[in-house]
């Protein structure tokens, strides 16, 4: 089922499949139920059927509102049925057919340019009106470039020119993304080049049945708006594991010997492979990281990755299982090591045989057909959107470097018999406390990203997190935690909700990079002195069993909750403030850093 939504999309085969797929998708588990409205310029109803099936592939069942035909900007601003609807999401399918004016060859510049701030105005009214009503996620296209050009190549030259002013438009779209941070473009700019203007729109369809669109286009669009919403949720990958021979570069370096290999600007094949090491080096720059999982002698591999013309070296990756051990269980060393669930890495191989076996074997594990031609390699990672970036954070940049620190970690475990001598002399200092503006980003990928450590799965947007830091019923307390081996930021958040004289917590997640460092007591401990000061007789503590979250089924008993539910997918449990004594943790020093 997962191929079907992979690079190369067939979109004909989903189309007529359509029902036969969307029953399929929905006996799957463990979704996460999201409102969504779409207001169309044009005919939408198709897209609302794919990108139902794109959003089920990746665990979130869509409840849909749809406009009717062109009435967009009608409904965002007086429709009574939008407002009782009450979207988390709205997606604004539009394209150039609804830019209402375009400047004529006799405008003159100011004309043109008060042309260019009336459009722009019409559809900022829509989206302010959205924020307003419903604080929602925004999505909106960006505008494509129709299939002719009045003036030809002056067309983008001239100010008078569509081309010109679709431009112009869409850098305007792009400034106000820039101090909106609930607003999200969709660039189907971008989607018309790739595909080709050519097969983007299809006349007949538009004259018949005014889809905006082809047919052949659907697909790819919804692809990318599902992209969008994943990322916005914390769906996206977090590492990749490569192998080497005819992976990372040309030939077999157990039988080529190292200067047999290809690799370097010498030969067309080995430049392919410098470029493929490029695209990769790029992408461990967002915060993904890389591993090597490869059949192979590990001295002459790390010899391999040294050459002065590899892009990628040695300390590139943050392990290198280079071995004769069966790739998923190099894979699942790896996994645990970074400590990351397996659905959070890609795995990437030209061996059919070795990417069969990972995919029977480790179904949550990403394993992208990429083939074994190496122009093609950074096809299927890019149009296949594993690394979406919506929001880019300093933990994001510095993730791999959380790992390397985790490890320096462990090493230094081993040196201690008593666990709480070897707490201690980690140096530990947190800081706790209510919510900041500044980390509203870091908590709401936090919060979509985290299933382990999450007590009750429940998914927040940034507009939902802002608008409960607001609330004068509710708490947000964040944690952040350092040490002698380096500063592992933002890494929990804990929403509670005030009743009377009773705390409710909605929401506690830790980063498993933290696990077992009495963070958790530190945080609670906080917890505790904020209810004693506000005369808060009883925190109550929920837990809502998933696929992911075993781990922390008998946290409130271990922090010394008492159990008032215990059923099989749900518990409840009761803390009395005035029963505790004494601070739980004794290993963190608390205080601002």
């Amino acid at each position: 089922m997962k191929k079907i939504f992979e690079y190369p999309l067939d979109s004909e085969y989903i189309l007529r499949k359509r029902k036969s797929i969307r029953k399929i998708l929905l006996e799957k588990e463990n979704f996460i139920e999201k409102k969504v409205a779409i207001l169309g310029g044009s005919t939408t109803s198709e897209i609302k059927n794919i990108l139902e099936l794109f959003l089920l592939s990746e665990n979130i069942k869509p409840i849909f509102y749809e406009s009717e035909y062109n009435k967009y900007y009608e409904d965002a601003l007086f429709s009574e049925e939008l407002e009782n609807f009450s979207p988390e999401i709205v997606y604004i399918h539009t394209n150039h057919r609804n830019i209402t004016f375009f400047p004529s060859i006799e405008n003159t510049d100011d004309e043109v340019k008060d042309i260019l701030e009336k459009e722009y105005d019409k559809f900022k009214t829509i989206w302010k009106s959205l924020e307003e009503k419903f604080n929602c996620i925004i999505i909106q296209n960006n505008f494509d470039f129709p299939k002719d050009r009045i003036m030809g190549n002056y067309d983008r030259i001239s100010k008078n020119g569509r081309i010109n002013f679709i431009d112009c438009l869409n850098r305007k779209f792009v400034d106000y993304t820039r101090s909106n941070n609930k607003f999200y473009i969709n660039d189907i700019n971008y989607l018309s080049a790739q595909i080709g203007l050519e097969k983007w729109e299809d006349s007949l369809l538009w004259y018949s049945y005014k889809y905006a669109i082809s047919y052949e286009a659907i697909s790819k669009l919804c692809k990318s708006i599902s992209s969008i919403i994943k990322a916005i949720y914390g769906k996206n990958k977090k590492c990749i594991v490569l192998d080497l021979d005819n992976t990372l570069w040309g030939g077999v370096i157990g039988d080529d010997g190292v200067k047999g290999i290809k690799i370097g600007t010498e030969t067309a094949i080995g430049e392919a492979y410098t470029g493929f090491q490029k695209y990769i080096k790029d992408i461990k720059k967002l915060g993904i990281t890389l591993a090597i999982a490869s059949k192979n002698e590990e001295q002459i591999a790390v010899e391999g990755l040294n050459l002065k013309e590899m892009i990628l070296k040695e300390n590139d990756f943050f392990s290198i299982k280079a071995n004769w051990n069966p790739k998923t269980e190099n894979i699942k060393e790896i996994a645990n090591e970074i400590n990351i669930g397996l659905d959070s890495i890609v795995f990437l191989d030209d061996n059919p045989v070795e990417r069969e076996i990972v995919k029977k074997q480790l179904p949550e594990v990403e394993v992208p057909d990429i083939g074994s031609d190496v122009l093609e390699y950074i096809k299927y990672i890019d149009q296949n959107s594993f690394f979406e970036i919506v929001n880019f954070s300093k933990e994001d940049l510095e993730r791999t470097k959380y790992y390397e620190d985790n490890k320096e970690r462990e090493n230094a475990k081993s040196h201690f018999k008593d666990y709480n001598e070897f707490l201690k002399s980690l140096e530990m200092k947190a800081e706790i406390s209510f919510v900041k503006p500044i980390y509203f980003d870091r908590i709401t990928q936090l919060i979509n990203k985290t299933n382990q450590f999450n007590l009750t799965t429940k998914r927040y947007t940034l507009a939902e997190v802002e608008t409960i830091a607001n609330s004068k019923d509710k708490i947000i307390v964040y944690g952040r935690l350092k040490d002698k081996f380096g500063d592992n930021g933002l890494i929990t958040t804990v929403i509670g909700t005030i009743v009377r004289d009773e705390l409710h917590i909605d929401l506690w997640l830790m980063s498993c990079r933290v696990l077992k460092r009495e963070m958790e007591s530190a945080v609670l401990d906080f917890l505790i002195e904020y209810c004693q000061k506000n005369s808060v007789k009883n925190i109550y503590g929920y837990y809502y069993k998933t696929n992911k979250n075993n781990m922390v089924k008998d946290f409130y008993k271990e922090m010394g909750f008492e159990n008032i539910l215990l059923e099989e997918e749900k518990s409840i449990w009761i803390l009395e403030v005035n029963k505790v004594s004494e601070l739980k943790n004794k290993v963190i020093e608390i205080g601002e850093y």
